[in-house]
Parts: C-alpha cells; sequence; structure tokens
C-alpha cells in the first residue's frame, strides 16, 4: 500500500514493540535554533514518532516529522523565525532507516522553488543561506518521492513554516505581531495485512491537530487579528471566516511571497489556497459570540477525518452535529465585549424601513430531486431544498424546488426568518458571508453563541427565528451548517442577494448561477437545480451581472464564459459580497477559478449576435456542464 504503514513494516524496520517517541503538536509561537547577531544556527532533524492528531491520549500513527534535535519531533515541523538579512546555518540530519530524505525550501527569497536538498540514509548535510525578503514561507520534505500534490502518507508531515521579518522588528514585536499556521493532510488506504482490519482513514489538521481539538482563541472586540497560513498539502483549502470578512494582505509560496500594497488588498470571507501556497491575512472582530474559521471542502471538516474507523451510517440524512460533530480543519475563536476604546466599529447602514419577515421552509423528499425534466433520483437518499412560504398557497412537506428560492434583502433593513424544519433529520442554518449581529444565529449547532447559550440544532418538526440587518450590499448565499456533506451536496443551499441605492437587482440584467452538487456522491454537479441548464438569453449592448455562487462540495470549479470564435473578456466586480476596490475591477479573461463557500461577480456586455455558454469544468474526467447563452441584437 503507498500510504499505510503496516504491521508488517513495522516489523520489517525493527520498530514492532519499540516505543516511538511522542510527536507534540507545534503552536508555531516559539522558534528554534540558536540566533547570534545577525546568524541563525539549528540543529534539524528527521526522525520517526508517534502522532496523536486527536486527542493527547488518543490514537495515534507513526509517521515522519522534523525535530531540533535533543528535542522531540513536531507536527507541524519547527518554526524558523528570522529577521531579513538573518544568516541561516543548519546542520540537516535523517535519521530514518534506508530512506533517503528529500528537502525544499531551504534557501534565500526569493529562490528556485526546485531547489532540493538531498540527505542519505543516516548522513548529514550542512545548509547556509540568507534569509532574503520578509514574508510567509516553508520548508517540506518527502521520502517517497512523492511532489507536493501527491505526499500524503507517512512523510506527509514533513513540513514547517519559514517566517521572515522586517531587519526592523524587534524580538517582541515579532512574537506578538501574529500567529502561524500550518495545514497538515495524512491518509491511509485500506490495509488487511495488519493485526485488525482497517478501512480508509484520513486527519486534516491545523498545527498538527484536528478540531474539537484544535487550539482555541479569545479575542476582543476591536482587536486587530494578524493570522499567517501554510498549505503544505497536495489539497486546495477554501479558508471561511463566520461572522467578518478578513484582509489578504500578502500571497505566495515556499519560495517567494507578495506583499500586497494597502491599496492591493482584498477583503474576503472565503478564500482558496490552492497546494503550496501561503497567505496572511488580517481581520478585526466587531461583534461578540463563538465564531469559526475553517475549510469550506465539506470532507475537510467531517466526522469521517479520524483514525478511529468510523462506518458509513445506516442512515446519513439523520445524522446531525448533535449526532457526529466536525473534525478537521476547524478553528474556534470567542470574541468578547469590547475592553476598551479600541478601532471604531465599520460604517452601518441606517435602517432601512421597518423589519421584514419571512416564512422560510426546510424540505426533503426521499428518493426524488425535481428537476427541470420531473423526477430525478439521487439513489435512494433524499433530496433537499428551501421554500418560501407565503401563507396564500398549502405547500407538501415534501415538496422541493428546482432550486431554492434567492433571497433578495436590502441593506440596512432588518429581516426576521422563521425557519421550519419538515425533514426528519436535524439541521441548522448559516448565513454565509453576512455579519450578522448576533453569533447566536450563526448556524453551528454547539458552538454559536456564548458560553452558557449556545444554539442547538433545529430538531424535525421544530422551528427557529433567526433577525439580523444586512450591512452591505452583495451576493452571499444560505446553506446546511449541519451533516453538511449530505444535506448540503443534496440541495440544501441557496443565493442572497443585497441591494442598495447603489447596486440594485433587476433579473433582466442580474443573473444568478447557483453550483451545487448531485448528491452525496458528488460525481457531477447541478447548476442553478439542473443537470441541464436551459439556455439564456442577452441582449447586444446590454450590460448583465453574473452573481457565480459556488457551494459545490468536493471540486475546485472554473468557471468561463466562452466563445468558439472569439475570447472572451468580462469585468470583475466583487468577491463574497465586498465590491472590489476602483483599480481592481478591470477587464480580464473571462476565466475563474473558485472553491466552495466562493461567490464572485462579473460584468459582462455582449457585443455581437450568436451562441455563447458559461461553462463549468473541473479536473474529474466527465465533470463539466454549461449553461447555453444566446445573445440577440437589440431591440429597438
Amino acid at each position: 500500500m503507498r500510504f499505510a504503514l503496516t504491521f508488517a513494516s513495522l516489523v520489517t524496520a525493527g520498530l514492532a514493540g519499540d516505543p516511538l517517541p511522542r510527536i507534540g503538536a507545534n503552536d508555531n509561537r516559539a522558534p528554534v535554533g540558536h540566533e547570534s547577531g545577525d546568524v541563525l544556527r539549528l540543529d534539524l532533524e528527521a526522525r520517526l514518532g508517534r502522532w496523536h492528531p486527536q486527542a493527547d491520549n488518543g490514537p495515534s500513527e507513526p509517521i515522519e516529522a522534523f525535530a531540533e534535535r535533543g528535542h522531540r519531533p513536531l507536527v507541524p515541523g519547527t518554526l524558523i523565525r528570522v529577521r531579513a538579512g538573518t544568516r541561516i546555518e543548519i546542520t540537516l540530519r535523517n535519521t530514518l532507516v534506508s530512506k533517503t530524505l528529500v528537502v525544499y525550501g531551504l534557501h534565500a527569497r526569493p529562490g528556485s522553488p526546485h531547489d532540493a536538498i538531498q540527505v542519505a540514509p543516516g548522513g548529514v548535510r550542512a545548509v547556509r543561506f540568507t534569509a532574503g525578503e520578509p514574508g510567509t514561507y516553508f520548508y517540506w520534505g518527502s521520502t517517497t518521492g512523492d511532489d507536493i500534490d501527491t505526499r500524503k502518507g507517512i512523510d506527509s508531515q514533513l513540513s514547517g513554516a519559514i517566517i521572515v521579518d522586517s531587519a526592523s522588528a524587534a524580538p517582541a514585536d515579532r512574537k506578538a505581531l501574529d500567529r502561524v499556521f500550518v495545514i497538515g493532510v495524512w491518509h491511509a488506504d485500506r490495509d488487511t495485512a495488519g493485526p485488525k482490519p482497517w478501512v480508509e482513514r484520513d486527519q486534516m489538521v491545523i498545527n498538527g491537530k484536528s478540531w474539537p481539538f484544535t487550539e482555541r482563541f479569545t479575542y476582543s472586540v476591536g482587536d486587530t487579528v494578524r493570522w499567517r497560513w501554510v498549505n503544505p498539502t497536495g489539497d486546495a483549502h477554501t479558508m471561511h471566516l463566520h461572522g467578518f470578512f478578513y484582509t489578504i494582505e500578502s500571497a505566495g509560496t515556499w519560495s517567494g511571497d507578495t506583499v500586497y500594497s494597502p491599496a492591493d488588498r482584498r477583503v474576503v470571507v472565503t478564500e482558496m489556497m490552492l497546494p503550496g501556497t501561503t497567505m496572511a491575512m488580517r481581520w478585526v472582530p466587531h461583534e461578540p459570540g463563538n465564531w469559526l474559521f475553517h475549510c469550506h471542502f465539506p470532507f475537510h471538516v467531517s466526522t469521517f477525518l479520524s483514525l478511529n474507523k468510523v462506518p458509513d451510517p445506516s442512515d446519513p440524512e439523520a445524522m446531525g452535529h448533535d449526532v457526529h460533530g466536525m473534525a478537521g480543519m476547524v478553528l474556534g475563536v470567542h470574541v468578547l465585549p469590547p475592553h476598551h476604546v479600541t478601532t471604531p466599529e465599520p460604517a452601518r447602514a441606517s435602517a432601512v424601513g421597518a423589519s421584514r419577515a419571512i416564512r422560510l421552509l426546510i424540505q426533503s423528499a426521499r428518493g426524488r430531486f425535481i428537476t427541470q425534466s420531473g423526477p430525478a433520483r439521487f439513489d435512494t437518499t433524499a433530496g433537499y431544498g428551501f421554500v418560501v412560504d407565503d401563507r396564500t398557497t398549502r405547500i407538501p412537506l415534501d415538496s422541493v424546488p428546482v432550486v431554492s428560492p434567492t433571497l433578495v434583502l436590502r441593506r440596512g433593513q432588518p429581516v426576521r426568518i422563521m425557519l421550519v424544519n419538515h425533514p426528519h433529520a436535524p439541521t441548522a442554518v448559516h448565513w454565509h458571508g453576512i455579519e450578522v449581529q448576533n453569533s447566536y444565529i450563526d448556524g453551528v449547532p454547539g458552538w454559536s453563541g456564548t458560553p452558557g447559550h449556545l444554539a442547538s440544532a433545529i430538531a424535525p418538526g421544530d422551528s427557529a427565528l433567526v433577525e439580523f440587518t444586512p450591512p452591505r450590499a452583495g451576493t452571499y448565499m444560505y446553506h446546511s451548517h449541519s451533516n453538511e456533506g449530505y444535506q448540503i451536496s443534496s440541495g440544501l443551499y441557496g443565493a442572497i442577494v443585497v441591494t442598495d441605492s447603489a447596486s440594485s437587482y433587476d433579473p433582466a440584467t442580474n443573473r444568478i448561477f447557483v453550483l451545487g452538487g448531485d448528491g452525496p456522491d458528488h460525481k457531477r454537479a447541478r447548476v442553478n437545480g439542473t443537470l441541464d441548464p436551459a439556455s439564456e438569453t442577452l441582449a447586444v449592448g446590454v450590460t448583465y451581472r453574473f452573481r457565480i455562487a459556488d457551494i459545490n462540495p468536493d471540486w475546485r470549479v472554473v468557471a468561463s464564459l466562452i466563445s468558439d470564435s472569439t475570447a472572451l473578456r468580462w469585468r470583475a466586480v466583487a468577491k463574497d459580497g465586498a465590491d472590489l476596490p476602483a483599480h481592481q475591477a478591470t477587464m480580464r479573461a473571462a476565466r475563474v477559478l473558485m472553491g466552495p463557500g466562493e461567490t464572485d461577480d462579473f460584468e459582462y456586455t455582449p457585443v455581437a449576435p450568436g451562441m455563447l455558454r458559461l461553462e463549468f469544468a473541473t479536473m474529474l474526467p466527465g465533470w463539466r456542464l454549461s449553461v447555453p447563452l444566446r445573445v440577440e441584437p437589440t431591440k429597438h
């Protein structure tokens, strides 16, 4: 087996019955090595140890990890943090038996991503380089010959952060400046050769731990929070912050970093980190309560990320957070009320009119899902959806729409949404991208709210009242935050458009495209709830706003506006509901890479009659579908 370390292989390596050193979880707060003047000296080695990614006394796996010599190994590897211009001198040791260690990233920045250092089994190499430009970087190793896109087994945690601060940063300032997080992904194939039969197992961790064992953070309203993120894994991760926008201050790879000027910094609620990338972010909490920061790929936060045997449920529809909880790439944040005068809150819109009431039904139909061409099956599982109940007609309990309705709200106008749960499964609803004013209604059962006053899932047949005032115009989403991999895949999501005097919503010129799943197997996609989107009509000379929302659960998606004869361009205008700065709202190739939890708005003006298509595709063979766009002459 490629990734599994079997019992037999441990015996062969002479390690069976020999206790391995415990691998510690590295919170990346303590740089290592001995710093003298402008030189850092570090004795770094690769070792085999026993990793406990869940509870410290929970199940473990033997893996390879980096360690400062004389100290226990760590996941992620030891933090290297220096000022720009520092000379770094590393003695690199390979203690692994019969394995050549290859390490990337131990070089000056910027540098070549292909610079590799090989250390023979039992060997030692001296590495010397100057830190280079300030930024967020990392080093990583392999003993299997896998590259960063495929490394998921015993050597998958051979990674560590390198932070280069400005030359003027004082040691105390460097420690208080920010926090550093390194993502880890580990996978073991099925293996029946050991003392017990195993199923496939996965772990996805932040600084060596999986939720609920990741570190918890406490801030106060008005604090400035700076986080650095490193993704040395072969997976993409869309990193989503509940309740607040955050600012991207830099983005890069292990070999180089781009620090943005203040005018070039985007604000987002979800940002996709591709394999081998880094980012630095800043945010200011302005509402107290419990909030989450997590990857938005549902599997990356699912209960199946466990070293324990997690069987497939006999009724996955009935599983909710009250039953199984989350795991994996999740951080919990508790925000306290302000303790002193701090940065003022962002300006809010004044109230617009009386509170608006919406009654929103959560529906399911077991064994069928309605499409434009009639019922279609998700095998034997249930299709989900939302229905707005205006109390004028009776809505059957198993009435599931083609696509859940787009909620059109008004900036500054309070809204009161009554959620009524008709399926036999518990659920919850998250208002994705909306800066709600009360964390209790944020939609995470057992977490949203404050200590002693936590929200629970909406039980079958029960209801819950949600009240908030949208603070800014834009394109957002609402979706299940309970058993997400099942309920979101099966249709429990919809778009939200918030308008104001400067940003109106006219369905004739505002076209919404919501990309979702096709049931729990995730093998296909639906656009606006259908596998075969109907054609839409555009007119020459009319400017259209395409609002694209990606909630497809399992794949990175490329959205492209295509003509068979012409390379098309559109103007980017917003990301995650936030308008882009004027100098970033530019014409560009009509193509964008998106991940689950992201929304993008583009403007496009057809110049000639003909047929176009808005195409959505992934790397998965056969995973491609298009919305035909018929451009007609302008009618006078």
